[in-house]
């Protein structure tokens, strides 16, 4: 794979495709910089959330008040698991959960999941439909099914959660993990981890920590639903591998399917998004059946059942500053490139 390296998109990138040929996958993957193999991967710890919660068994479409004693009361508290994941279950899209860090003052958890909870849009109210309220990407959707997930699992937070059911039995641990984890098992883990934004009232550089201000004042070095998961690209690829392979891999006794089928208005599925009919970042290779994630920091994830394609798209494009959204325009080409790549190999 030939690295294609744009002016201004980031500092610093890795890229990577794969593709089923037969019953066995082939991957390849190009490093713009081979010392750095570490990103942060923002958002797309929400579909490691989704799929752990499909491999763990518990019942999504149990009230959120059967994980979560705190919320009862509040409006969300008798919304389903699934609408959460779904983007469906009426809630804003960002609360400034972090704002007392700003004062020199603390983040209580606790308080924290019930201010989500109570954070229901205007249009948004009543008992929801079958389907969920009108889809609004959003944060605290994956923030309590994190909490819920970590919860139900007695696991610390969701990163150790996502660890146990999802990194682990993939086999993936080594390159898909916390913060927290991965500066315990890599000597070398700040050298070999993507730097991103410069932040004052953080000390300045955020390397090697969450770049995401809420997941950093919910749970540190670990990760929350919705972010906190640093990953490289094998491992990326080899979990869109393993989705892709549903019933017949490792995550067979996951129900994928419930994640992943269309949903009506709009193209978000439960821990994914689906391919718009236009002006998708997926770009024009992939066929409409595509699912993905993109990342702040800018990052990203397709996977094409039909192809039997994968792509991942890791950057650090935040670096040294979000201001700089160049990779907007970018993602595009660059996925179709790897799909292109994807399928000369066999």
């Amino acid at each position: 794979m030939k690295t294609v390296v744009s002016e201004g998109i980031a500092p610093h990138a890795a890229a990577g495709c794969a593709r089923r040929t037969g019953n066995r996958w082939v991957i390849e993957v190009s490093h713009a910089n081979p010392a750095i193999t570490f990103f942060d991967l923002a958002s797309l710890t929400k579909p490691l959330c989704a799929v752990a919660w499909a491999k763990s068994g518990l019942d999504l479409r149990a009230p959120l008040v059967s994980y979560l004693d705190e919320v009862r009361g509040a409006p969300s508290e008798t919304v389903s698991v699934e609408l959460f994941l779904a983007h469906r279950a009426g809630l804003v899209d960002h609360i400034p959960l972090y704002a007392p860090l700003l004062g020199g003052g603390s983040v209580s958890r606790s308080d924290a999941i019930v201010a989500c909870a109570k954070a229901r849009r205007l249009d948004a109210f009543g008992e929801p439909p079958a389907e969920g309220y009108r889809p609004i990407y959003s944060d605290p959707n994956y923030i309590l099914a994190g909490e819920a997930l970590a919860r139900a699992s007695s696991a610390h937070d969701a990163g150790a959660a996502i660890a146990t059911w999802v990194a682990g039995p993939l086999g993936i641990s080594d390159g898909l993990a916390t913060a927290a984890t991965l500066a315990r098992t890599h000597e070398k883990w700040i050298e070999s981890v993507a730097p991103t934004e410069t932040v004052d009232w953080r000390g300045g550089c955020l390397r090697g920590v969450v770049h995401d201000e809420n997941a950093w004042a919910l749970t540190g070095d670990g990760a929350s639903g919705h972010a906190g998961f640093f990953g490289n690209v094998q491992s990326m690829l080899q979990f869109g591998c393993a989705v892709l392979d549903g019933r017949n891999g490792p995550l067979a006794d996951a129900d994928l399917d419930t994640l992943i089928k269309p949903r009506p208005a709009g193209s978000l599925l439960a821990g994914f998004d689906g391919k718009s009919a236009s002006g998708s970042s997926a770009g024009e290779r992939m066929g409409p059946r595509a699912f993905g994630h993109l990342g702040f920091t800018g990052t990203s994830v397709w996977l094409d059942p039909d192809l039997g394609v994968v792509v991942v798209l890791l950057t650090n494009r935040v670096c040294p500053s979000r201001d700089n959204v160049a990779i907007r325009a970018a993602r595009p080409g660059l996925h179709d490139a790897l799909v292109e790549c994807a399928l000369g190999l066999g």
